[in-house]
């Protein structure tokens, strides 16, 4: 747990130092239906993700990503009277953004999800491939799916968001 708050914080702090550099800070929040093998245990997820891309074209966008990923879990599950726990992890990845056109971007998030808790949960590669629609010059509507997997077994989620440009 240790290393892991570690690691947020050297993150954000990197976040606060890049400023000085051409490019975008994002910040957003999603709310997600589980999939796979996240469904039977989890009723829905939510997260809050913080980017920071930097122009390498007029269509194309780079930056780290940082993201609080929480799963909440299911009372009763499959009607066994075992209630599941809520999960939480904490993703870092590199982000990608292509504007399609004037209105629709296509991006992936590639990295690692840091499991937080509970503590018997491990880590995972972390992606999640999104699209989405700008509604001004602060504002985007993403529909995302974001998934960590390892050894064969999946925790993912559909989401919507929204996100603002600061």
């Amino acid at each position: 747990m240790k290393k892991v708050l570690f690691i947020a914080v050297m993150a954000l702090l990197g976040f606060g130092n890049l400023n000085a550099q051409e490019g975008a800070f994002n910040v957003g929040v999603n709310l997600g239906l589980p999939t796979g093998d996240a469904s039977d245990a989890t009723s829905f997820a939510a997260s809050l993700e913080a980017n920071y891309l930097f122009d390498i074209t007029s269509e194309f966008k780079v930056g780290p990503s940082i993201s609080y990923l929480h799963y909440f879990g299911k009372s009763d599950i499959l009607g066994t009277g075992i209630d599941a726990e809520d999960a939480s992890f904490l993703p870092l990845a590199a982000a990608g953004r292509f504007a399609a056109s004037d209105k629709f971007t296509l991006g992936v998030d590639l990295g690692y999800g840091f499991a937080i808790s509970p503590e018997e949960l491990e880590g995972a590669f972390y992606y999640r491939p999104m699209i989405g629609y700008t509604i001004n010059d602060s504002l985007m509507l993403q529909a995302t799916f974001a998934a960590m997997t390892k050894e064969g077994e999946t925790v993912s989620n559909f989401g919507i968001g929204i996100m603002y440009g600061l």
